[in-house]
Protein backbone atom coordinates (compact mmCIF):
# COMPACT_ATOMS: atom_id res chain seq x y z
CA UNK A 1 0.00 0.00 0.00
CA UNK A 2 1.26 3.48 -0.55
CA UNK A 3 0.85 6.53 1.41
CA UNK A 4 -1.91 8.08 0.00
CA UNK A 5 -4.24 4.81 0.57
CA UNK A 6 -2.99 3.94 3.72
CA UNK A 7 -3.20 7.66 5.22
CA UNK A 8 -6.99 7.89 3.72
CA UNK A 9 -7.91 4.18 4.90
CA UNK A 10 -7.17 5.98 8.50
CA UNK A 11 -9.00 8.81 8.02
CA UNK A 12 -12.06 6.53 7.14
CA UNK A 13 -11.28 4.30 9.98
CA UNK A 14 -10.97 7.26 12.62
CA UNK A 15 -14.03 8.81 11.16
CA UNK A 16 -16.05 5.54 11.49
CA UNK A 17 -14.92 5.43 15.07
CA UNK A 18 -15.91 9.12 15.70
CA UNK A 19 -19.35 8.49 14.08
CA UNK A 20 -19.77 5.66 16.57
CA UNK A 21 -18.27 7.28 19.65
CA UNK A 22 -20.96 10.05 18.64
CA UNK A 23 -24.02 7.33 18.89
CA UNK A 24 -22.85 5.95 22.03
CA UNK A 25 -22.22 9.75 24.12
CA UNK A 26 -25.87 10.19 22.80
CA UNK A 27 -27.03 7.23 24.84
CA UNK A 28 -24.67 8.70 28.01
CA UNK A 29 -26.03 12.50 27.55
CA UNK A 30 -29.02 10.86 29.14
CA UNK A 31 -27.86 9.50 31.84
CA UNK A 32 -25.49 12.51 33.01
CA UNK A 33 -26.57 15.53 30.99
CA UNK A 34 -25.44 17.86 33.40
CA UNK A 35 -21.98 16.26 33.16
CA UNK A 36 -19.15 19.22 32.01
CA UNK A 37 -16.58 16.05 30.48
CA UNK A 38 -19.11 14.47 28.55
CA UNK A 39 -20.56 17.65 27.16
CA UNK A 40 -17.40 18.19 26.02
CA UNK A 41 -16.92 14.96 24.27
CA UNK A 42 -20.14 15.40 23.01
CA UNK A 43 -18.83 18.71 21.19
CA UNK A 44 -16.02 17.58 20.04
CA UNK A 45 -17.46 14.19 18.32
CA UNK A 46 -20.34 16.97 16.71
CA UNK A 47 -17.82 18.76 15.46
CA UNK A 48 -16.01 15.90 13.84
CA UNK A 49 -18.77 13.89 12.45
CA UNK A 50 -21.57 17.17 11.33
CA UNK A 51 -20.04 17.29 8.03
CA UNK A 52 -20.49 13.40 7.08
CA UNK A 53 -23.85 13.42 8.46
CA UNK A 54 -25.41 16.93 7.99
CA UNK A 55 -25.94 16.10 3.91
CA UNK A 56 -26.93 12.52 4.95
CA UNK A 57 -29.92 13.79 6.98
CA UNK A 58 -30.95 15.98 3.70
CA UNK A 59 -31.50 12.91 1.75
CA UNK A 60 -32.30 10.55 4.30
CA UNK A 61 -35.90 11.34 6.31
CA UNK A 62 -36.42 10.25 9.83
CA UNK A 63 -37.63 7.20 10.97
CA UNK A 64 -40.12 8.53 13.86
CA UNK A 65 -37.76 9.08 16.41
CA UNK A 66 -34.68 7.00 15.22
CA UNK A 67 -32.09 9.03 13.51
CA UNK A 68 -30.87 6.82 10.88
CA UNK A 69 -28.08 8.53 9.63
CA UNK A 70 -24.76 7.55 11.52
CA UNK A 71 -25.75 3.31 10.10
CA UNK A 72 -25.90 4.84 6.28
CA UNK A 73 -22.60 6.54 7.20
CA UNK A 74 -20.58 4.10 8.62
CA UNK A 75 -21.67 1.63 5.96
CA UNK A 76 -21.21 4.31 3.06
CA UNK A 77 -18.08 5.01 4.61
CA UNK A 78 -16.91 1.32 4.42
CA UNK A 79 -18.01 0.57 0.86
CA UNK A 80 -15.79 3.68 0.07
CA UNK A 81 -12.71 2.29 2.30
CA UNK A 82 -13.16 -1.35 0.70
CA UNK A 83 -14.19 -0.97 -2.44
CA UNK A 84 -13.42 3.02 -4.01
CA UNK A 85 -10.27 3.65 -2.24
CA UNK A 86 -8.25 0.18 -3.94
CA UNK A 87 -9.57 1.09 -6.90
CA UNK A 88 -9.21 4.30 -7.48
CA UNK A 89 -5.55 4.43 -5.94
CA UNK A 90 -4.76 0.65 -6.78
Amino acid sequence: MNFLQTFINLFLTALSLAILARVIMSWVTMFAPESSIVQSINDMLNQMTEPVLSPLRRVIPPMGMFDLTPMIALILLQVIQVYLVPTLLG
